[in-house]
């Protein structure tokens, strides 16, 4: 992955899903003692001359397991679902203080410095318009991509060289392509996972003041790798 810097080329200008598990549970358990009072009654207030129908009988045993096995699989679904719930808090775990790579756009400036990756299909020149949190933009300038990736480094100056506060900055750009047709360029970041929010489903991992499911973590980064 080569690299660049923003200051040698500047340019001027789960809670509802475990609720309705609850519901359909309790649903379930409610017509299966309905169905039991219902047969049982029906059985004690047979007419002695006219019994009920075996074959009757049998289709409402079979209903009865039914509804029983119905029950019995919701419940163990539900121990799944608990399991699964526990495994991922536990791997969410893992990666606080871990500097890992993720899809997004918003990043910090720390110690005058902010990265980002950014990927192209094919060679192309980028505009870059970085902003503060407060949608103000704080720098802009074009750059070459090529495709494999590059690492897009803000030294924190903006344009008429005013140094820019520590804080989250968000990177939007543009590119064009040789024939000056539009190509898209996607932006990930790399930075320290500094907590996880495990009320949540999946998880939250809060990376650089901004919070990310764990399935947009691309990879994870090893201290002192430069890649």
């Amino acid at each position: 992955m080569t690299a660049i810097t923003s200051t040698p080329v500047p340019t001027t200008g789960a809670s509802a899903a475990n609720t309705g598990s609850v519901t359909n549970s309790a649903m379930i358990a409610d017509n299966f003692t309905t169905f039991l009072t219902l047969l049982t009654t029906q059985l004690q207030n047979q007419n002695p001359l006219d019994p009920l129908d075996t074959n009757q009988f049998t289709q409402q045993l079979v209903q009865f397991a039914q509804v029983e096995q119905q029950m019995k699989s919701n419940t163990q679904l539900d121990t799944l679902i608990s399991i699964n719930q526990n495994a991922q808090s536990t791997a969410a775990l893992a990666y606080v203080g871990a500097t890992v790579v993720v899809d997004g756009s918003t990043t910090q400036l720390e110690n005058g410095s902010a990265a980002w990756d950014l990927t192209v299909p094919s060679p192309s020149t980028a505009t870059i318009t970085i902003s503060d949190s407060t949608g103000q933009t704080a720098y802009s300038g074009s750059f070459t991509v090529n495709p494999g990736g590059v690492k897009f480094t803000w030294d924190g100056k903006g344009n008429d060289g005013r140094v820019w506060p520590t804080g989250n900055y968000t990177l939007k750009a543009t590119a064009l392509d040789a024939n000056n047709q539009v190509v898209a360029v996607s932006a990930s970041v790399q930075a320290k996972v500094d907590s996880v929010d495990l009320t949540q489903t999946p998880p939250l991992l809060s990376i650089g003041g901004q919070n990310y499911p764990v399935n947009q973590i691309q990879r994870i980064v090893r201290p002192g790798y430069s890649g």
